[in-house]
């Protein structure tokens, strides 16, 4: 975890030492300043209010009783020093919906919390006290303007499911149709952004105090939770998204998802489809219906192949609760968070899965270069590929059908943080949907990889034309750049030869493995320089001992002795020098 640093102007007075006058100090700061954005705010002729950026209204009394709720709880906890992987996951429970939904979406960032940690929260509990009828039934009231008995002819008075977000029920429609409604809590918009804007606050006033080499980025993860939940409060998104994946999947016999109704959707509840059959882990019922496990295990990794290579629109979250089997087809359902890709990411995701399976550390090394979010000029390449020789070494020797996927990509992703290569969190979310896939499908397909899957799906799909315009594209853009590069090079060396003529010509040299190159060749040529005076003192002061000049001491003349110990004394010097600067460049 995080050490805390003393910062001297960090804080008004002195700073805080301790996790808990740290926590004082930030609800000292909350309690003057406020923690409210400036574009937050408004003022009127009849008053001001603060508010979210969504406008949700959230009172200062509300947020400040919040905040003390949260300090009691984290007090009891060493957030600092102490946590263990289940410390965590029951902190994060009892905080509550918002901060299980950020321990969701960190247990998917292996390349911010070890994998230890990410195991224990995705047990994290999704199940919360259901709202009882008269809610539910008021909630929908308030969404539509005709009167839901016009709409709905019965509701189930039993949930299918309640989490944090909201609750599902099944539901028959006046003209017949069975449907399953899912309904947003009331208030969970005002709530969530509450804990959201005090995460925010208490992230940014603890990273005045955080050294950097601190691994848990918590501010990448506050944005990530913001973004999760303006799209997963807006079930108007997930309708979208059931309609986009019904569309994608149209020609696949054997994948389907609930079918919305449009018309009937909102921004607080979404009306689809209800699907009744058998989930996909429940592979003795599978079996008992004469259903080919393998079968099912094969078709399931290679639609969702289809999904992140050909249409970089995948399910973010394919665990056993979110897939069913029913009629032939695989269904998959909760479509409120969906991860893309663009062309240029499926792209380098395809080549990256052939540079797995050729063991191809070059290959690995340009998908994971393109894929960064962040500049990779300064990122040494030849380390880089150090490392990923490293990788394809401990994970070459095994065949495609023994490689574990999930040790290998949380092995790939720590690798390319260590060496500055920062991963958008689309790829980070859909490195994690492939670890669990394959805990999906380990049952159905024992002693076979997803690997092979997929590296066979990429195979069926590239036809010899996509090949010859695959290259002749990658000529055409490499033949430009060239022409460009060569055009470049003459206009530069045009320059160059002008700065020349008139003196102003500079060299900048850049030589790996040092900062300041010319100051380490003049200490170089500075040492050079002594070690031949040492041996000039050292042979003029033999001659003068075998010329026997007088006056002598020791039965050495004056002269050579003063030189052998000048010698002695400048050499003892150099050897100290480099042995100290050697332990230096150790450390």
């Amino acid at each position: 975890m995080p050490e805390v640093r003393d910062t001297s102007d960090a804080t008004k007075g002195s700073s805080p030492r301790t996790s808990d006058e740290l926590l004082d100090a930030w609800y000292r700061s909350v309690s003057e300043d406020g923690f409210e954005d400036d574009d937050a705010q408004t003022i009127g002729l009849f008053g001001g209010r603060s508010k979210t950026s969504d406008g949700y209204e959230s009172s200062r009394s509300s947020r400040l009783k919040r905040v003390r709720e949260i300090l009691s709880i984290v007090r009891r906890y060493d957030i600092f020093h102490g946590l263990t992987p289940k410390s965590l996951r029951h902190m994060l429970e009892e905080l509550g919906p918002t901060f299980v939904k950020a321990g969701q979406i960190l247990s998917m960032r292996s390349e911010i919390l070890p994998e230890s940690f990410c195991r224990e929260l995705t047990k994290l509990r999704s199940d919360v006290e259901p709202m009882d009828r008269d809610t539910v039934l008021q909630a929908l009231r308030d969404e539509y303007d005709t009167p839901i008995e016009d709409i709905f002819d019965a509701i189930d008075d039993v949930p299918l499911g309640s989490a944090s977000v909201a609750q599902v029920h099944k539901a028959r429609l006046v003209t017949g149709e069975m449907v399953a409604i899912k309904v947003q809590r009331p208030h969970v918009q005002e709530t969530m952004t509450q804990d959201i804007a005090i995460m925010r606050s208490l992230v940014g006033f603890m990273d005045r105090f955080m050294s950097g080499s601190q691994f848990l980025d918590m501010q990448s993860v506050v944005d990530e939770l913001w973004q999760s939940f303006r799209d997963e409060t807006d079930f108007l998104v997930e309708a979208r998204n059931l309609e986009e994946f019904r569309r994608n999947n149209a020609d696949c016999k054997f994948v389907d998802c609930p079918k919305p109704y449009p018309k009937l959707c909102t921004k607080h509840v979404v009306v689809m489809d209800y699907i009744e059959g058998i989930p996909i882990d429940k592979t003795a019922k599978l079996v008992a219906a004469d259903y080919d496990l393998e079968e099912i295990g094969t078709k399931l990794v290679d639609n969702y192949t289809r999904q992140m290579i050909d249409d970089g629109f995948f399910h973010a979250d394919p665990h056993p609760g979110n897939l069913i089997v029913r009629g032939g087809q695989i269904v998959y359902i909760d479509l409120g968070i969906m991860g893309r890709l663009s062309s240029h990411d499926r792209k380098a995701m395809s080549d990256m899965v052939k540079a797995v399976a050729l063991r191809d550390s070059a290959g690995l090394a340009d998908g994971l270069l393109r894929f960064s979010i962040s500049d990779t000029s300064a990122v040494d390449h030849a380390h880089l590929l150090d490392d990923l020789d490293m990788i394809i070494a401990d994970y070459g020797e095994a065949d495609l059908s023994d490689l574990d996927v999930g040790s290998f990509v949380n092995s790939l992703i720590s690798m390319a943080r260590k060496n500055g290569v920062e991963l958008p969190g689309s790829v980070t979310m859909l490195a994690r949907s492939l670890v669990t896939l394959e805990g999906v499908v380990d049952e159905f397909l024992p002693g076979v990889s997803i690997i092979e899957i997929i590296t066979a799906h990429i195979k069926a799909h590239t036809t010899p034309e996509d090949l010859i315009k695959h290259e002749v594209k990658g000529f055409m853009r490499e033949g430009t750049r060239a022409a460009h590069g060569l055009l470049g090079a003459a206009s530069q060396a045009d320059l160059a030869m002008k700065m020349l003529t008139r003196g102003q010509l500079r060299l900048n040299l850049d030589v790996a493995g040092t900062e300041d190159p010319i100051n380490d060749f003049a200490h170089i040529a500075n040492r050079l320089s002594m070690s031949v005076m040492v041996a000039g003192l050292f042979i003029g002061s033999s001659v003068v001992y075998y010329a026997r000049i007088q006056p002598v001491i020791f039965g050495i003349p004056i002269i050579g002795f003063v030189g052998y110990l000048a010698a002695l004394i400048l050499g003892i010097w150099v050897a100290r020098s480099i042995i100290k600067d050697d332990r230096r460049r150790r450390r």
